[in-house]
């Protein structure tokens, strides 16, 4: 199945969804992937300055892992394509009139917004409003 690239469309069904549970960034300086599946990582991105992993804030604060900021994950689930344009804008655009913070990670079907875990819904309300707009 074929990705939306028609921002309209993708604006119209972005039914942004809320997930359970917190999450936070931590970084490991000579990780590689594969590294830690102990701490259930649910994204991972290797950088030069080391292995950066999403995991749930329960599994960090058990294994003493280091973080700044706890998040809460939002996920668009209009099937958006990789090759799309604007989506990603948009949607940093509106959370930041907001003043709210965007992480965003494109998986291959959704895009998924890491936002400040205590303005997850302000943020969620704001990204429903766009269900409405035209860009």
């Amino acid at each position: 199945m074929t990705g939306e690239t028609d921002l309209g469309k993708m604006l119209a069904s972005l039914q942004p969804t809320l997930r359970e549970g917190e999450y936070v960034f931590c970084t490991m300086g000579n990780g590689r992937y594969g590294d830690h599946p102990e701490l259930e990582p649910i994204a991972s991105f290797l950088e030069a300055e080391g292995l950066t992993l999403v995991i749930p804030k329960p599994r960090a604060d058990q294994h003493g892992m280091v973080y700044e900021g706890v998040f809460r994950c939002i996920t668009l689930s209009v099937h958006s394509s990789l090759a799309a344009v604007g989506l990603t804008a948009v949607v940093a655009t509106q959370l930041a009139n907001h003043n709210i913070s965007a992480n965003v990670i494109a998986a291959f079907y959704h895009d998924h917004v890491f936002v400040p875990a205590h303005r997850a819904d302000a943020a969620l309300a704001a990204l429903q409003a766009l269900g409405t707009a035209r860009p």
